[in-house]
Order: structure tokens, then sequence, then C-alpha cells
């Protein structure tokens, strides 16, 4: 697995730094599913998803939803960056609890292609996981300064079937 590091500020939107940008940008293949997509549009060939409707998302529902009721084309990337923290959440969606991760990581499998690649953010390197058939390429990790925790992005690839 490749480590990358980035000491860069932490801004309340994660794809308003452009260097973070650019870097998940690079990691991106094929079509692209940003499903927590906030503000910020990636230069790829995004949809994107997120539940609050004052985003210039294409979608405004749930995650979890968003998953299960999807019946498109499948993607060969999607992003994951949800709000990681329960003050990340009230102060994202106005304290609106947001989606049920491990079940949305448990369905994931139903938009992704053979090989795809799974961008996940958060407080650990624990992501999508081996027992859901990823394996780990590459991970960043994001130093903010201070007193204030790291980020960490994995990198990893579906090895199941469609």
């Amino acid at each position: 697995m490749i480590i990358d590091y980035m000491k860069t500020p932490l801004y309340r939107m994660t794809f308003q730094n452009s260097r973070i940008r650019m870097w998940v940008e690079k990691q991106c293949v094929g079509r692209v599913l940003n499903l927590f997509a906030g503000e910020t549009e990636l230069a790829v060939n995004e949809l994107r998803n997120d539940i609050r409707s004052d985003t210039t998302a294409h979608y405004h529902m749930d995650a979890v939803d968003f998953i299960t009721e999807w019946s498109g084309e499948k993607f060969n990337t999607v992003v994951l960056d949800p709000p990681y923290s329960y003050r990340k959440s009230m102060e994202m969606y106005d304290g609106a609890s947001c989606s049920r991760f491990n079940l949305l990581k448990n369905r994931l499998w139903r938009v992704l292609k053979k090989d795809a690649r799974v961008i996940t953010f958060g407080y650990h390197s624990v992501s999508m996981g081996q027992k859901r058939g990823f394996v780990q390429e590459r991970a960043l990790l994001m130093s903010h300064g201070g007193a204030i925790h790291d980020t960490i992005a994995v990198v990893e690839v579906w090895k199941g079937t469609e």
C-alpha cells in the first residue's frame, strides 16, 4: 500500500481544500459517485448526491436510500466523505441524523462495477474492509496541526463481482 502525507489546514468542506481535492481527483477513475458531495464539485465525471437540498448535487437523498434505490449505470469510483463525528454531523446537517454508515458500506456493492475504487474519509484507516471484498491500495494521512484530529483517506479496490 502507498501512503501519502499532507500537512494541510482543515476546511469546513473537505474539497474546498485544493490540495485534498486534487489528490482525490487523481485517485478517481471512470464514472464517479460522490455520495456526500457537499458544495465543491470535483473535476471528474461525477454524479453528486447530498442530503442537503441547498447544495448543487444532482440528488438530495439519504446515502443508504440512494444506494438502495439506484437502478442506473454502476460506478467505477465512489467517494465517501460523510460527517464522521457527531460534532460534524451537528455542524453540517443541523443536528439531523446522518446515514447509517455500516449499512451503507454493506450495500455499496450494488452500485459498483468490478474493480471499482472506493475512497473513504474518516479518523481511522478501517474503511470498506476485506470482509466486504476490498483491498487497500493507497492512503492519505492529512495532518491538520494542533489539537485537531488527523484525517485519513483510504483508496480501496473492490474485488467482488457485479
